[in-house]
């Protein structure tokens, strides 16, 4: 087992070793799993995004760009497109955020010739709605007992109509687009990506919404957290999250995918991101994490040794 010295009232590691977090599998589907996420993929490419691009300077190598474009549900999307200086642009990579929101772009990530498009999703960061939650706690129960409503859906939808974006700013990206994640935004990546073939490319730092059952289960102090206690009152609740689990959307999944996953992890539980890394169909490649969510005295030094496997992993989109 491997752990840290911490205060929480379980174990992050919860028991694992790293051969049974390989052996995680995903939970039974439902019959029309693949059906319902189709039937969604073809709705959001009939939907224009309209985007607008506002040039707000320069910064660290890059032309900054304000970006907004249109959702699903007549949800407007806001956010940043980054374009390396006097480099010509070859391909193009979607950043998600975690459930922090984010409230600016990232600048370390450098695959060259590459734009990258830094979304806040529904509700989240720049996104913000008076008429969505912004909360974790409760932006992760939003509508959760409709999966045609449920809120990462729509989030879902937001990514989707986000290479739309991409791909009207920069029709010589078509074929070149990547998607990456961390957290949140892993998890709604891993359920949206293996449906678009538009995305050739995708990075899922450890991303939550694997095997939901067990994530229901396991103790945590994340978003996940706010599901169980809504599940402890609302049985019912895993007829919608047996829509939204990304290691059942892994299963279909046939891009080019590189994970990083934490042995130890008190937001997102190990087992449900290695499970989603287990059923995922494509090629694979697999970076461990000490631990997520969590800081540890070897985590710099981890943290640039995956910056640099991105970098070339991206970089050959």
């Amino acid at each position: 087992m491997f752990g840290f010295d911490h205060e929480y009232a379980f174990d992050p590691n919860y028991g694992y070793s790293l051969a049974d977090l390989l052996a995680v599998p995903a939970p039974k589907a439902p019959d029309d799993f693949s059906e319902f996420w189709q039937q969604r993929y073809q709705r959001s490419l009939t939907l224009s995004p309209a985007y607008q691009l506002k040039p707000c300077g320069t910064q660290a190598g890059f032309q900054v760009y304000e970006l907004s474009y249109q959702s699903t549900a007549e949800v407007i999307i806001r956010g940043w497109l980054l374009t390396p200086e006097q480099q010509t642009i070859k391909r193009a990579v979607i950043v998600g955020h975690g459930y922090g929101g984010r409230e600016q772009p990232d600048y370390h990530l450098k695959p060259a010739n590459t734009a990258l498009l830094f979304p806040c999703f529904r509700g989240l960061g720049k996104s913000r709605s008076p008429k969505l939650p912004e909360s974790p706690d409760q932006h992760v129960l939003w509508k959760i007992d409709d999966p045609q409503q449920y809120i990462m859906g729509g989030c879902v939808d937001d990514l989707w109509l986000a290479v739309s974006v991409l791909q009207q700013i920069y029709p010589q990206t078509i074929g070149h687009i990547g998607y990456m994640g961390i957290s949140f935004g892993g998890g709604i990546g891993a359920l949206g990506v293996p449906w678009d073939a538009r995305i050739k490319r995708a990075h899922f730092n450890v991303p939550t919404f694997g095997n939901q059952p067990l994530r229901t289960q396991l103790p945590t102090t994340g978003s996940a957290a706010a599901v169980q206690d809504y599940f402890q009152q609302h049985h019912n609740v895993l007829a919608t999250l047996s829509y939204y689990d990304a290691a059942l959307a892994a299963e279909y999944g046939r891009q080019d995918a590189h994970f990083a996953l934490a042995l130890f992890d008190p937001v997102v539980a190990p087992p449900g991101q290695f499970a989603i890394y287990n059923t995922w169909a494509g090629q694979k490649s697999l970076f461990i994490l000490e631990a997520g969510h969590f800081a540890y005295p070897n985590q710099i030094y981890q943290e640039l040794q995956l910056l640099n496997e991105l970098n070339q992993f991206f970089g050959e989109i």
